[in-house]
């Protein structure tokens, strides 16, 4: 981790990578959608409308991973101060907080015919706007002119911020085991499927896809938080001569 300290350092190696996660995300992407709508038959009970599930399941891990990153970020530049975790922090707020905007409304568009209502005040969906509110205060924090003036990123506050938003993770994964719901329970587990397999691997193309463009996302963010820094040091030394 602290190879990648020096920013010249990390920049070697983001650049090319972000065009392989990036361009593989896409065709994973594609692929993964394209068998999701014509290769795998439809739900014996939902129908046809089950396969907004090749959108939805990728945003929801996407929400949820993204805050996870941004826990990671916080704990890398709390404990150990490595100069671009703050950096990556501001780069993965805004995707992340897209992601869990797209799950939100996707289950909201597949509750509409499954359930017969858009929303429903359940410990998962409410947990997932809990998240998206999170997302847009660390947004919020991480935009303001003291934290990026101290960071070049975000601030030690806006780092504990994310450590108590962590706090909300274990709920939106737990919530469909501790409360009784509209919401189907857990479908896979690290051990089993409930997801006839016709259907499950359509699923794993977009779930990889989406997490490939994701991370590219995420790195183009930070090369360009990057350079933005070097403009505003420039800029500021420039006023000072």
């Amino acid at each position: 981790m602290h190879a990648l300290a020096n920013p010249r350092r990390f920049l070697s190696i983001a650049v090319p990578v972000t065009t392989w996660f990036f361009w593989g995300g896409i065709a994973l992407i594609l692929l993964g959608c394209w068998a999701g709508l014509f290769v795998a038959p439809a739900d014996y009970l939902q129908g046809e409308s089950f396969r907004i599930l090749y959108i939805h399941v990728p945003a929801a891990w996407l929400g949820m991973g993204g805050w996870s990153g941004l826990t990671a970020a916080a704990i890398a530049q709390l404990v150990w101060r490595h100069p671009l975790a703050a950096v990556a922090g501001r780069a993965t707020a805004v995707p992340g907080a897209v992601f869990t905007a797209i799950c939100l409304a996707s289950g909201s568009i597949w509750g509409r015919p499954t359930w017969g209502t858009w929303w429903e005040w359940d410990g998962r969906m409410t947990s997932m706007l809990l998240l998206l509110f999170l997302y847009l205060g660390y947004i919020a924090l991480g935009r303001s002119s003291a934290d990026r003036a101290e960071t070049g990123g975000v601030s030690r506050v806006t780092a504990i911020y994310a450590l108590v938003g962590a706090l909300n993770l274990p709920v939106i994964h737990y919530s469909v085991v501790w409360w009784n719901s509209l919401h189907q329970g857990r479908s896979i587990t690290l051990t089993s499927s409930s997801i006839d397999s016709s259907m499950l691997w359509p699923l794993g193309l977009t779930v990889l896809g989406f997490t490939f463009w994701f991370v590219a996302i995420v790195l183009l963010r930070m090369r360009a938080i990057l350079a933005e820094n070097r403009i505003e040091a420039r800029l500021r030394r420039m006023s000072r001569g």
